[in-house]
This record gives structure tokens, sequence and C-alpha cells, in this order.
């Protein structure tokens, strides 16, 4: 693996937690750089973006007994707008976790509500590849 993908992997990791960074830029680069690299590209720039996902559903998870910490990554307002989100459109919101401002939220109440791992790995994955695929496209 080169460094640039090592580096796309991180960046979409982060990208995917609650630090703020944004790897479709990084992606972008990488393929206008190098056609030939568009679905190493995409499938490692995916791969990091769902990793992160799952560190955030472990938050949720794991550690939503402790929400009214300062710590805690999410505020009482991004909760409350992700969990509408996900009472409103069910297991499906999670195509969407990719979307800002509710995206990575959505992924730490998905620990919250316990939803099964395999299922919101899927999901989750889908729907964020599904997005690196277009920027690729865009970019080529």
């Amino acid at each position: 693996m080169t460094a640039s993908l090592i580096i796309l992997f991180l960046n979409a990791f982060i990208a995917s937690t609650i630090l703020p960074a944004a790897s479709e830029f990084l992606l972008w680069g990488i393929i206008a750089g190098n056609p030939a690299m568009l679905w190493p590209a995409i499938a490692v720039a995916g791969a990091g973006n769902t990793v992160g996902a799952v560190v955030n559903w472990a938050l949720g998870r794991f550690l939503s007994r402790y929400s009214e910490r300062k710590w805690y990554p999410l505020k009482p307002r991004q909760q409350g707008r992700a969990s509408a989100w996900f009472q409103r459109f069910g297991l499906w919101s999670l195509l969407f976790a990719w979307l800002p401002v509710v995206g990575d939220p959505l992924t730490v109440v998905a620990g919250v509500l316990r939803v099964q791992l395999p299922i919101f790995v899927l999901l989750v994955a889908v729907g964020k590849t599904g997005r690196y695929v277009i920027v690729a496209m865009l970019a080529i």
C-alpha cells in the first residue's frame, strides 16, 4: 500500500469520527493525480470511514451512560437531532451516515440504541463508500 493510501485511510477514519476532517479532497487529489488508483482509493477511503463510524458506534454503545460528562462526544442537541432522524427513518437512516452535521451523531446514536454491529457496518459501509464512488467519478 502506498503512503498516499495510508494517509487517505487515516484521514477518512478521522473524518468519520467527531473530529473535523474532509477526506473527499484527499481522495479527489489521489485519483486526479493517478487515475489507476480509482478503485483502491475508493476502497481504502470507504474502509477508513467505516472503521471510524464503528468507533462512534462503540462510543454510543459502551459509553452512553456517561452522556452527561463534558468529554462525551455528542452534545444533547446533536444527540436529539440524530435520534429524531433515526426514529423517523429507522435502520435505513444509517445509509446516510456520510451526511454532514447529522451523520456522525447518527452513528453514535445507533450504538446507544444497540443496533447490531453487522447490520450497522453493512449499511454504513454502503452509504459511505457510495459517497466516495460519486466523489471519485467526479474527479476523473
